[in-house]
């Protein structure tokens, strides 16, 4: 009874994934793909001896974004970039 119950929410789950992810993915091609700007910080780590890490401030730019829920064309959704507006790169 229990592992049908699991059963149906997993799939209840997966199924309304799919839904959402696919809403968002006609209306973001209905809508042209749409496409904005964000400008962020970006920092490179370099590691140090002793396990430190030293941040070395590389400027700001500009990065282009999906205006929808999630990721579209290979590109952030442009909500996560204003939320996350500092990138790292490791060397």
């Amino acid at each position: 009874m229990i592992k049908r119950w699991l059963q149906r929410a997993l799939v209840g789950v997966v199924a309304a994934f799919v839904l959402v992810y696919g809403g968002d993915w006609a209306i973001y091609k209905l809508r042209g793909a749409p496409t904005a700007n964000v400008t962020v910080s970006r920092f490179l780590t370099v590691p140090l001896k002793g396990n430190k890490i030293e941040y070395d401030y590389e400027g700001t730019a500009q990065v282009s974004c999906s205006v929808s829920l999630f990721p579209q064309a290979g590109q952030n959704p442009c909500w996560y970039l204003r939320s996350h507006p500092n990138q790292t790169t490791s060397l």
